[in-house]
């Protein structure tokens, strides 16, 4: 007999770069370290482990509001207790969650609220928790924190797409932005398109170019066979790749000297990549080469709709 739950995904990002700085017997040791506390915050949250996955945590919770005062919580200590070392070895973490009816089997856990929190953990960012609608309708904000709408995705396996909000737990960044019953109710979401798009635009400089999802996937870089073309010599020849995955843009770095992303609405941390992909969602920025500190990086702007 099924049960209702909130499921939860975390996932290390960023672990293939601490294997190969560290090695494999002290990342292993820092990977398990991690997914051990996380299993333990969410525990002190009420939450209920049902099985670590490699870098990754799979949480059940009897109450929504139980399981989104753990996922910040334990965003704010990462975040503070990693805030001091090198950029390619804190680990940051990625967060779905999704609420439903769920059966639970043996020491497992299964339901389209586990199919929705895994998939919503894989598309999010690092530092980010994406939630979907129904888990947070009847949850009080976390103090510091707000809900901020993204709007529906398409979800492998699922006829109709979620609604999903990503939540803001960084307590310093003031956020003007409202919970979901302030702003639009899943009623007026359900037929709109997948909020994660289909067109993709990209600027650097006077050089502006769209891109449908059926024509992905297109090469970013220095030379002129590429398809959009950035030359500066910090860009590699092919520095990064957009594919249309899975009713996603997707941006996949293969360069040398690595891309960093930075959402214009996310009001987060820029999102560094090496050899290493990120969904892109909304307004943004990419630095091509250089970080966003380098005034003259290489910039790309990108509108994703």
């Amino acid at each position: 007999m099924g049960v209702q739950a909130t499921v939860v995904f975390t996932d290390l990002h960023g672990s293939t770069a601490v294997f190969e700085a560290l090695g494999n017997a002290r990342a292993t040791e820092s990977v398990t370290q991690i997914t051990t506390w996380i299993a333990q915050q969410c525990e002190r949250h009420r939450g209920r482990l049902v099985k670590t996955l490699g870098d990754g945590v799979m949480v059940v919770f009897t109450e929504p509001a139980d399981a989104v005062s753990a996922v910040v919580d334990i965003q704010r200590q990462h975040f503070k207790t990693t805030s001091r070392q090198h950029s390619d070895l804190r680990l940051p973490i990625r967060v779905g969650m999704a609420s439903g009816e769920v059966e639970m089997v043996a020491n497992d856990c299964y339901g389209d609220a586990v199919n929705v929190a895994a998939r919503l953990c894989d598309l999010c960012g690092p530092n980010q928790i994406w939630a979907s609608a129904n888990t947070l309708e009847q949850v009080p904000e976390v103090r510091g924190s707000s809900f901020r709408m993204l709007g529906p995705i398409n979800i492998r396996g699922r006829a109709e797409p979620c609604n999903v909000y990503q939540i803001e737990w960084r307590e310093e960044e003031p956020s003007d932005f409202l919970t979901m019953q302030a702003q639009l109710s899943p009623e007026d979401l359900l037929g709109k398109e997948d909020a994660l798009g289909r067109e993709v635009i990209l600027q650097w400089m006077d050089v502006v170019k769209s891109f449908k999802s059926f024509e992905l996937p297109v090469h970013i870089g220095r030379v002129k066979d590429m398809e959009f073309v950035v030359n500066d010599p910090r860009v590699s020849r092919t520095h990064a790749r957009l594919e249309w995955r899975n009713g996603c843009v997707m941006l996949v770095d293969v360069s040398s000297y690595g891309s960093w992303v930075r959402f214009s609405e996310a009001g987060g941390a820029d999102v560094l990549l090496r050899r290493e992909e990120c969904v892109l969602h909304g307004k943004g920025e990419l630095a091509l080469g250089a970080s966003f500190f380098d005034i003259s990086a290489p910039t790309v702007a990108f509108t994703v709709r």
